[in-house]
């Protein structure tokens, strides 16, 4: 019988959502919420022995911590195989579920698996050091995403061959790997030309990374004219965070009013930012959202005026997805306040 730990994130532990996010690592014997389905999906050979839940909040911002803790829950079972999630496009839970994944690789020694939406950040940053399979990007994939896990698992735990991402359904790990074909490389390519220009379906060999394309906008006619507004990934905020957007993988963006502020002191404003050393931002938040230098721009007539609002959240493992979600919210608003132009800041 295969020994198995399951990790969740306490909203699929079933103690609540964002409001405890923030909760430290339980350990459960048994199954747990989505680990019912999974249960049923490994069979009789495997069992699950125990269920790990922690706060995504409190794993991203106590990461050595909360990975030290879950890992002594996990020893004292000496499982064979170990599984977290799925995290689906969750953030925080997806870091999560990488992270403990990594570590219980590296000091147990024993087959890992988790599993994710492309565009969750713990895909792009797990990939390389795990098998991750690829889920739709909410939970309604669910019935979908455990038989997946489910059957790799099973291959990983006895140790049988793993097949290419195609026939597995993970998320392909940049790793290349030598096989035998019965036509050579040139006739395949013109096999695919052919098909191509025929308008029919074929599959590239060697298929390649898909960046969006951005035309740059029209110049700003008269920059002295002009309503110029803030935007940062910095986490810039008011002082206490108001808004507690998060300090990786943020789900959601701030918008604040600065008309009348002249400086951003360290006694009304910080970084909500994890990922890097927030001190100097702490000090003086102007550091990573220059307000002080466009006022003077301002008083100078370099620019028209500074928007009375800005807007923040956190790069810090934040998806993809939710970034241009954010920008296609507040972008509309800028445009319909006359803003012609927008200074986007990073850390």
């Amino acid at each position: 019988m295969i020994k198995v730990v399951h990790y969740i994130n306490q909203f699929y532990g079933g103690i609540g959502g964002e409001e405890k996010a923030d909760i430290r690592p339980e350990v459960r014997e048994g199954v747990v919420g989505p680990g019912m389905a999974l249960k049923a999906a490994l069979g009789n050979d495997a069992e699950i022995v125990a269920t790990v839940i922690c706060g995504d909040s409190y794993f991203n911002e106590n990461l050595e911590t909360a990975t030290s803790e879950i890992l002594e829950m996990i020893k004292k079972y000496s499982p064979d195989l170990f599984i977290a999630g799925p995290a689906f496009n969750a953030g925080r839970y997806g870091v999560a579920c990488g992270s403990i994944c990594k570590s219980v690789q590296e000091n147990l020694g024993i087959p890992v698996l988790t599993a994710m939406y492309i565009e969750n950040p713990g895909a792009d940053m797990f990939k390389k050091d795990m098998y991750v399979v690829s889920t739709a990007n909410a939970a309604t994939g669910m019935r979908q995403a455990i038989p997946a896990m489910a059957k790799l698992a099973m291959k990983l735990s006895k140790n049988e061959a793993i097949g290419s991402p195609s026939e597995e359904g993970y998320i392909a790990r940049g790793i290349r790997k030598n096989i035998f074909r019965p036509d050579r490389g040139s006739k395949r390519a013109v096999n695919m030309l052919v098909a191509k220009l025929r308008g029919e379906a074929f599959e590239t060999e060697y298929p390649m990374p898909d960046f969006d394309r951005v035309a740059p906008n029209q110049p700003v006619h008269d920059i002295s004219k002009a309503t110029i507004a803030l935007v940062t990934s910095g986490g810039i905020v008011p002082k206490g965070n108001p808004d507690r957007i998060e300090s990786s993988s943020a789900s959601k963006y701030g918008k604040y009013d600065i008309e009348g502020v002249m400086d951003l002191t360290e006694a009304t404003y910080e970084t909500a930012h994890g990922g890097y050393d927030p001190v100097y931002a702490n000090i003086d938040s102007d550091r990573v959202l220059p307000v002080d230098v466009l006022r003077d721009m301002e008083k100078e007539g370099l620019i028209g005026k500074l928007h009375r609002y800005f807007y923040t959240t956190v790069g810090n493992g934040t998806s993809v997805a939710n970034s241009k979600k954010f920008a296609a919210e507040f972008a509309q608003e800028l445009l319909a306040d006359g803003v012609q132009a927008v200074i986007l800041t990073s850390t």
